[in-house]
């Protein structure tokens, strides 16, 4: 007997060039090697098809997003009414195979009675009405704020709405753990991200530069750099590098200031990983306290000394393989000390122990497959 799967995507899937990314990618590689029989739905504003998913699917669809005041809902978010599709409702219901919706994003459907007695799963990448509170917070465009507080309003009473609906699988505890308390779910329960890293593959020694990396069009993210060039390495002799995706012309000219940092924006994925081996310290604090940073483990199976902050890793079970630092001036005294610092095969061992048992693949994607009720 076949298993078919419907999946539907908030982005298209590939190339794997952010960290929203890799859990859908390395997801739909592992069930299509799983043997299930993949019917893609993607919503692409932007990135354009992608022949390389038909290799893992029977079929892949594309969608486009209603975008300005098309998108624009008195009841619903943003988010979800950009990608409310009648195509795909109609493509969906052709069948009675299962469902998993790829974020809040996706959750249009949920809203249909049609839908009601179809076993669906969401896959819950944040909370996000706080990661839109967060990106209120960061943002520094008025209009650009307004609209981050009105969406994190209507996030809140839309998760409260949805939190019963289907089972949902979280990508972090601490995500289960608020959907819990806020909003009264309780058929939820947490599933790692999906990896292309089985294996810790960080080499011992001692790099030359201090790094920080990550889609850098973010408005968190850019906020991150700048406090790290006036915060931190202001004060430093030590080479930085940032790197990343889409850089403004504002970071682009504060780091110009700066004559031991440099910008290297737009890495193709070999270039970025090559970075991240090389590094002395990748530096990853975090300004929003949601989902998981794929950045971070991108580091951690791949590089040397990881600097971050309480909220990269609450609640992660991370928090012993990297420094943990409270503030700039203890950040600048972690980075004085461990650039000096080779890095220790017993360090290697310790990430080793912890990542491999977190993030073991076979034992993750057979979870999903229970889930979903399919069978290996």
């Amino acid at each position: 007997m076949e298993n078919h799967l419907h999946i539907v995507c908030l982005d298209v899937p590939y190339p794997v060039d952010y960290g929203g990314v890799f859990d859908l990618f390395h997801k739909i590689r592992f069930l299509s090697q799983a043997g299930v029989k993949i019917h893609l739905h993607c919503f692409e504003y932007g990135r354009g098809p992608q022949p390389v998913l038909n290799d893992y699917c029977v079929e892949v669809n594309y969608y486009a997003r209603h975008e300005g005041h098309k998108g624009f809902s008195h009841r619903l978010p943003y988010i979800v009414c950009s990608r409310s599709n009648g195509k795909l409702l109609d493509r969906l219901l052709r069948d009675d195979y299962p469902i998993l919706l790829e974020g809040i994003h996706c959750t249009y459907l949920l809203n249909d009675e049609r839908f009601d007695n179809r076993k669906i799963i969401l896959r819950l990448h944040n909370v996000e009405y706080q990661y839109y509170r967060q990106l209120y917070q960061s943002e520094k465009s008025l209009l650009k704020k307004i609209y981050y507080l009105h969406e994190s309003n209507l996030l809140r009473q839309y998760e409260h709405r949805i939190a019963g609906k289907v089972k949902i699988l979280a990508v972090s505890e601490k995500d289960s753990e608020s959907y819990r308390r806020e909003f009264g779910a309780t058929d939820i329960e947490t599933l790692p991200v999906f990896l292309p890293f089985q294996q810790v593959q960080s080499k011992e020694g001692t790099g030359c530069f201090c790094l920080y990396h990550g889609n850098l069009s973010v408005a968190e993210n850019e906020q991150v750099a700048v406090w790290l060039l006036k915060k931190v390495f202001s004060y430093l002799e030590m080479p930085f590098i940032i790197t990343g995706k889409n850089p403004s012309a504002r970071l682009e000219r504060l780091v110009e200031q700066y004559p031991h940092t440099c910008l290297l924006p737009n890495p193709s994925e070999a270039e970025l990983q090559d970075l991240i081996s090389k590094a002395q310290v990748n530096i990853l604090p975090s300004f929003n306290c949601t989902g998981v940073k794929l950045k971070l483990l991108n580091a951690l199976f791949n590089g040397r000394h990881c600097i971050v902050n309480k909220a990269a890793v609450d609640c992660t079970g991370l928090e012993g393989v990297c420094h943990v630092a409270s503030g700039a001036d203890d950040v600048r005294c972690l980075i004085t000390r461990l650039y000096a610092q080779p890095f220790l095969w017993q360090e290697i061992e310790n990430r080793k122990k912890v990542l491999e048992g977190i993030y073991d693949l076979q034992e993750t994607g057979e979870k999903l497959l229970h889930a979903l009720a399919l069978t290996q």
